[in-house]
């Protein structure tokens, strides 16, 4: 299973993220969407689970939770916008894989098992990285995750 990670798009999902993620069997968006247009754009890819950041305003917002626990090919998701904002000791929760974003600066790390993940901003990086998207592919129970970073 091949999961395409977003976060960030502000309003906008360029030509590039959408090529980054067309072989994505699902898509998580970490917040920020900024337009709902985005999340049409992303579901005419893979289906697609968002949540609402701190930048989301409007009452089409509203629909989407603040996190969302997931679980695909046998491996527990925990999505949120902020990690300052997490409602749940992951570990303890059984969660596996944490995905936020929120700092546009893509991350990948482990912490007593887990992994975090950030994906950067699709819309624009922060000191001196690049847009980028990421990529979580899950094969016989085995996370292999990774940034891609956008041109231009």
């Amino acid at each position: 299973m091949r999961l395409g990670i977003i976060s960030d798009t502000h309003g906008t999902i360029s030509t590039q993220a959408l090529d980054a993620l067309k072989d994505a069997d699902h898509i998580f968006h970490a917040g920020d969407v900024g337009d709902p247009g985005v999340l049409k754009a992303l579901q005419a890819v893979a289906p697609i689970n968002a949540v609402r950041g701190n930048m989301d305003g409007g009452a089409w917002s509203k629909t989407l939770p603040p996190n969302d626990m997931i679980e695909l090919a046998g491996t527990v998701f925990y999505l949120v916008h902020d990690l300052h904002t997490m409602d749940i000791d992951p570990l303890a929760a059984g969660v596996h894989v944490v995905i936020s974003g929120h700092t546009h600066q893509p991350e990948i790390k482990h912490h007593n098992g887990i992994l975090y993940f950030n994906p950067g901003s699709s819309s624009y990086g922060r000191y001196g990285q690049p847009s980028s998207v990421g990529q979580i592919d899950i094969h016989g129970g085995k996370v292999d995750p990774k940034i891609i970073a956008l041109q231009g």
